[in-house]
């Protein structure tokens, strides 16, 4: 009995990814005293949260085999536009988060429409979004959220408490709490909700789904709306954590997304997926792309090593499949 748990805990991809954050936590503990300081620690956190919350958007579409491209210019786009609004016209800074979301909305609204309702693919419907965004926030000029001095720079401390000033300020990552939440509700939301089980069924076979009395429509639709929601709420966090907002910016920046939710476990062929493996993923990339040079390692070898670790999560992801339709 024991056996067979363990083998199903090995099995499990979550557990695995768990596992690859952890010896990467340790290895750089060991061959990197920097990475050891509480401020690296809270550093990638700020940089983190953007891509968990757009990871966390993107498993919906990415459950029902689909895909959104648009994500990352998506999110560039919607923090350009509110950002200018809030310079040109003094907008509160409260209303221009508010407009981030909405934006993301509407897009999501957009995809899901195409791709859903219109049945164009998943790949050329957000292909063409992505340009699109990408070309909206080009029209913008580099944009620079109030500061922290500034009336309205509040929300540059809406991930963080910080204690006391100077090198003995402690700063607390309460976004990391703020994620967890927002992990757990999503999971919470997949896995019990008519929302999260028609979205796995939609992935798993769509014109069975149809055929049992599912809306697919309205469900496929509202997997890209969600999607679009947490894009908008990542333009709102990448804000927050960048000096200035650059226009014609983005692209490339969903991948990080993409793939911490396949490492995570999400299948490559839809109808499964977790949104507390998808959290993991997206740490391991993390972990990646901002703990290497800790210990001397370029650019292009976190590209190249983070390439390696999503081919090792799909073939993972494919022998677990087989074994399934072998049982």
């Amino acid at each position: 009995m024991k056996e067979l748990q363990k083998k199903k805990l090995l099995s499990d991809q979550r557990f695995v990814a768990f596992l690859v954050a952890m010896a990467l936590v340790v290895i750089y503990m060991i061959f990197s005293p920097g990475f050891r300081h509480y401020s690296s620690f809270v550093s990638m956190m700020d940089f983190s949260y953007y891509d968990i919350l757009m990871a966390i958007g993107v498993t919906f579409p990415l459950i029902t085999a689909g895909v959104d491209l648009s994500i990352g210019t998506g999110m560039v786009c919607y923090a350009l536009v509110a950002g200018t609004l809030i310079r040109n016209y003094d907008l509160p800074v409260g209303i221009a988060m508010l407009i981030c979301i909405v934006m993301g909305v509407l897009m999501g609204l957009i995809n899901g429409i195409l791709v859903g309702v219109m049945n164009l693919a998943p790949f050329i419907a957000t292909l063409s979004t992505c340009m699109i965004t990408r070309g909206i926030g080009s029209m913008c000029k580099a944009t620079p959220w109030p500061t922290v001095t500034q009336p309205g720079g509040w929300f540059h401390s809406i991930f963080k408490l910080t204690f006391g000033s100077g090198r003995s300020a402690l700063r607390l990552p309460i976004g990391l709490v703020i994620m967890i939440a927002l992990v757990i509700l999503m999971e919470f939301v997949l896995n019990h909700t008519r929302m999260g089980r028609y979205t796995i069924a939609i992935g798993s076979n769509k014109e069975a789904t149809a055929l049992s009395g599912v809306n697919v429509r309205f469900y496929h639709v509202m997997s890209y709306v969600i999607c679009g929601l947490f894009t908008g709420l990542a333009a709102i966090a990448y804000a927050a954590v960048t000096p200035t907002v650059q226009p014609g910016t983005g692209a490339g920046l969903e991948m990080d997304a993409i793939g911490g939710v396949f490492v995570g476990g999400v299948c490559a062929t839809g109808g499964y997926g977790s949104i507390i493996g998808t959290f993991i993923g997206v740490m391991v990339i993390m972990l990646l792309k901002t703990g290497l040079p800790y210990v001397g390692l370029q650019s292009n070898w976190q590209q190249i090593i983070t390439g390696a670790v999503l081919i090792v999560a799909v073939l993972i992801d494919i022998k677990r499949n087989k074994g399934k339709k072998d049982e």
